[in-house]
């Protein structure tokens, strides 16, 4: 059985964002958020995640897994997966990417304590 906490596929998000930059990063997840929404409620909802899965070769999933991944993202508990949601949720099961993010947040801090506002 997959899990979520365990995922079994290699992790495109930090290639994508490298070759397609953050606009089209944050394009594709809108993408990836369009196959898997339920098109008359415009969410992601748990019957829609089954039915649309292998658009992103997660068809193995089980239930419990598909309302896993619905349960971490679901951040205001409607049971549905919103566009903000699902990119959030795709930046946090990314564990390269949030490094990234974090070293980058770093580099940005320490540059703001060393900069002179005597200017």
């Amino acid at each position: 059985m997959a899990s979520i906490d365990q995922p079994n596929f290699h992790d495109f998000l930090p290639l994508m964002a490298e070759k397609l930059g953050g606009d089209g990063l944050l394009g594709e997840l809108c993408n990836g958020f369009r196959l898997l929404m339920d098109s008359e409620k415009g969410v992601i909802t748990f019957d829609s995640l089954k039915k649309n899965s292998a658009f992103l070769g997660l068809q193995e999933l089980s239930d419990e897994d598909l309302y896993g991944m619905l349960k971490e993202g679901d951040f205001d508990g409607d049971g549905a997966l919103n566009q903000m949601e699902f990119c959030v949720l795709m930046f946090r099961l990314s564990p390269e990417l949030m490094d990234q993010s974090q070293e980058a947040l770093m580099q940005e801090e320490e540059a703001f304590q060393h900069f002179d506002f005597s200017l």
